[in-house]
């Protein structure tokens, strides 16, 4: 028997019908089914049949079967934030002004301000300040209809502290209903006790006294490639170390300039790189075309718009050349101080060229791919995580078209109903 059936939604979006192998790239993107007057029922944890209301098995409906009825509403897969810095110290509300004021984010970053002011509010918070922080955030996220949230470390910089962020975000995932993904980002910048040995000492620190004990505990390693903090020489060094070590990668890149990070890190085998804000059209196409388009590419619309910059990742042009698409937010204290990844996909429309079937599969089923959770998240089909939507709207386009609201209805999680909004 169904144990829970959302039914009569105007549409389902079931972000299925293309290759279940690879990321959704090109065409796509924005081309998966939708489902008008249709149906979702779960049994247990999973989602057990999706389709049209005249389809639905009305002998698999019992007494002790849930119903949600979701007339007029879009149901859709949960959220896949996959970029967040979740777990730090304290927060950068002074910078705000700084920026305000013209300070560039390398200017505060070279003046000890930047990550290196929330390292330090980071290394002075005790474990369960930390923890307590990472769970509000998460309910936050929850309320947005997140459902999986990647979480990176990177404001310890020191051994003792960049194992405990990890610690502390593997402790928020067990301690309510999100997933959590932890993802070590020691390599954020270089600390201020390496600052005279320089990025090679620090990566070497890295792999050889604090990597060996994230086995098991982090799926990836990440890395910031950028001026002011990791060059592309040293960048390519520690991923492959990490790699020859059996993590996953990822890397920032291409956040602030074009370093030639993107293309490195694909071709070394990386899940994602993420920001991309510098990557060229070509160097896409490129990337897509070595990679056979398995490499997703995380855009970051909010960090651009927060810091008050011109450049944004030409997103459409990206779509047109093959490289898979992911979006999220880059929650964290400095430069994208919001959960609100539905923010995210309407920046994503009008500043990347998104349309809003394209945004939304870049934050479900390619966030996924971000994440290597694609077999078991991001889309609405049978015997994936019964991760579900319900929203105040009626249809996809009327996602990003309200700017900045939160159409979240109803959230569930692993087939449990976790949040019912006032209607």
């Amino acid at each position: 028997m169904y144990t829970l059936v959302l039914q009569h939604a105007a549409q389902v979006l079931t972000l299925a019908g293309a290759d279940s192998h690879r990321p959704l790239a090109g065409a796509d993107l924005g081309s998966w089914h939708i489902i008008e007057n249709g149906y979702v029922a779960c049994r247990g944890t999973q989602i057990a049949a999706v389709g049209p209301m005249s389809e639905l098995d009305a002998t698999q409906i019992d007494a002790d079967t849930q119903l949600i009825d979701a007339t007029g509403r879009v149901v859709m897969p949960g959220l896949v934030e996959c970029h967040t810095h979740l777990v730090f110290g304290g927060n950068r509300a002074h910078e705000f002004e700084r920026k305000l004021r013209g300070e560039s984010y390398l200017d505060i970053l070279a003046s000890g301000g930047g990550i290196l002011s929330t390292v330090r509010q980071t290394r002075a918070a005790s474990e369960e300040e930390l923890l307590a922080n990472a769970l509000h955030h998460l309910e936050g996220f929850g309320r947005y209809g997140v459902t999986t949230v990647e979480a990176k470390s990177g404001y310890g910089l020191d051994r003792d502290t960049e194992l405990r962020l990890v610690r502390v975000a593997r402790a928020a995932g067990r301690q309510q209903p999100l997933r959590v993904v932890p993802t070590f980002l020691g390599a954020h910048v270089v600390p201020p006790e390496f600052k005279a040995a320089g990025p090679r000492a620090y990566v070497d620190f890295i792999l050889h006294d604090v990597l060996s004990d994230l086995k098991g505990e982090a799926a990836f390693v990440d890395i910031f490639c950028e001026e002011g903090a990791f060059p592309l020489d040293v960048s390519r060094y520690y991923l492959e170390q990490a790699h020859k070590m059996g993590f996953g990668l990822k890397i920032h890149a291409e956040q602030l300039h074009d370093l030639g990070g993107c293309e490195m890190a694909a071709a070394l085998g990386a899940t994602s790189v993420d920001h991309c804000d510098y990557l060229t059209p070509e160097a896409a196409a490129r990337i897509a075309q070595q990679t056979e388009g398995r490499t997703v590419a995380v855009l970051l619309p909010l960090v651009p718009l927060f810091l008050r910059q011109e450049k944004y990742a030409p997103g459409r042009q990206f779509i047109d050349n093959g490289l898979p698409l992911a979006l999220g937010t880059d929650f964290n204290p400095g430069s994208c101080p919001s959960k609100n990844l539905w923010l995210a996909l309407s920046v994503a429309c009008l500043k990347m060229g998104f349309t809003p079937k394209e945004a939304v599969a870049a934050a479900t089923l390619n966030a996924a791919w971000a994440l290597n959770l694609a077999p078991e998240i991001g889309s609405l089909e049978v015997g994936k995580r019964a991760d579900v939507l319900v929203l105040n709207v009626g249809s996809v386009s009327e996602i990003p078209y309200w700017l900045g609201e939160n159409p979240v209805r109803e959230v569930i999680v692993g087939g449990q109903v976790l949040a019912t909004a006032s209607v």
